[in-house]
């Protein structure tokens, strides 16, 4: 082994984005602005939810969920952006570096989890209406959300273990925004095959397993609406999924052209596009797809407006 070429290191130097320096400016507003359309969208989300009694419902209860996580992987991933422009300082030590990645995967795990979670709900609640209060009852709701929360967190353990333990690194730059697996795994001079392979299955498990069980649910209820004789009832059964099921769309597909693309296209810069949609772009429209599509989330904002200004 040629140790010139290898580094033992206390600390990355995070590249961000892009090197031009007339783009930082340009690069640091429309971040900045994505964050705060997150972090507002989702805040009036879950207040609205907590103090709306009409929202206080299982569907609502996961969108809090969801919401909590979609504030949670933006301020992970996109504060040392911010932070870097403004002190100018583009470093992070290792355990930091460790602990965003670890956090940010936790994070990703358990919003398909929560999505799954969501899947089932809209499954009982419109094919099984009548049962649907006793089924998806308050101890049921909390249960799965406890378990979403500490599958995600459990499933990134075996990655953190294995990548604390890389002892050099062929440089100190990490061509990315934010610690992620992928970078971090391609800089080590160490033996990365066992993380490849850990990677690949998780992936793997993570690409199906949630993939599944959070579409086979709308076979039935594809099945259910079907059944229904009015177009008016259909429409409103529909309607009832459809933000959900645009949210999982645009996420599993994002995440899959991420991490399971073709080698050929498996690049640096490539995996840094997908990822700034992956943690910028999504978390911002999660909100504005709810509020847009919901009409139990708009009429709550007009009752509250109304209340505000009367």
């Amino acid at each position: 082994m040629n140790t010139a070429n290898h580094t033992v290191l206390n600390f990355f130097i995070i590249k961000g984005i892009s090197d031009v320096p007339k783009l930082q400016v340009p690069i640091f507003l429309l971040v900045l602005l994505i964050y705060l359309i997150t972090v507002g969208g989702s805040m009036t989300i879950l207040l609205l939810v907590c103090v709306d009694p009409q929202l206080h419902t299982p569907m609502y209860f996961f969108l809090c969920n969801l919401s909590i996580l979609d504030i949670s992987s933006s301020t992970v991933t996109l504060h040392k952006i911010l932070i870097s422009f403004l002190s100018g300082d583009k470093t992070v030590s290792v355990q930091s570096c460790l602990t965003q990645m670890f956090i940010f995967t936790s994070l990703v795990c358990n919003e398909l989890l929560i999505l799954t979670a969501m899947s089932y709900d809209r499954c009982v609640a419109i094919c099984n209406p009548l049962r649907y209060s006793s089924i998806m009852s308050r101890g049921v709701c909390s249960a799965l959300a406890v378990v979403c929360w500490a599958l995600g967190f459990v499933e990134s353990v075996p990655h953190l273990i294995l990548i604390s333990r890389f002892t050099c690194y062929h440089s100190k730059e990490i061509n990315h925004f934010f610690c992620d697996i992928v970078p971090l795994v391609k800089l080590s001079c160490d033996d990365t095959s066992l993380s490849d392979f850990l990677m690949f299955i998780c992936g793997l498990f993570l690409a199906t397993l949630p993939f599944l069980l959070t579409f086979i649910p709308y076979i039935f209820i594809i099945r259910t609406i079907m059944r229904i004789r009015s177009s008016t009832g259909k429409h409103k059964a529909f309607y009832t999924c459809s933000s959900h099921l645009t949210v999982v769309v645009l996420l599993y597909v994002t995440l899959v052209y991420q991490y399971l693309r073709p080698a050929s296209m498996d690049t640096l810069d490539s995996n840094k596009l997908f990822s700034l949609f992956n943690t910028a772009a999504v978390p911002m429209l999660n909100p504005l797809i709810y509020s847009l599509k919901n009409k139990d989330v708009k009429s709550a904002l007009k009752r509250r407006w109304f209340r505000m200004i009367t």
